[in-house]
């Protein structure tokens, strides 16, 4: 996976576009919803990418990355 800090940007602008937590932004959903995805697959696209992205981030305890990003946006 290439680095690409354009990614944490946008898991932190980016609000789900369907389902149970529709509007929430995605670094926001709960890591039972990111465990449900990684069971189930994850969406085709940016979508999917960013989803396995939090879901990663989550799972592995690095949320302190995001923190930084949300205070300017």
């Amino acid at each position: 996976m290439e680095h690409n800090p354009q990614i944490l940007l946008d898991i932190i602008k980016t609000p789900m576009p369907f389902g149970k937590f529709k509007g929430r932004l995605i670094c926001d959903l709960p890591v039972s919803y990111l465990e449900w995805f990684q069971r189930k697959g994850f969406p085709e696209g940016k979508l999917g990418m960013l989803l396995q992205t939090i879901y990663e981030i989550k799972s592995n305890g690095l949320e302190d990355l995001l923190r930084p990003l949300r205070k300017n946006y």
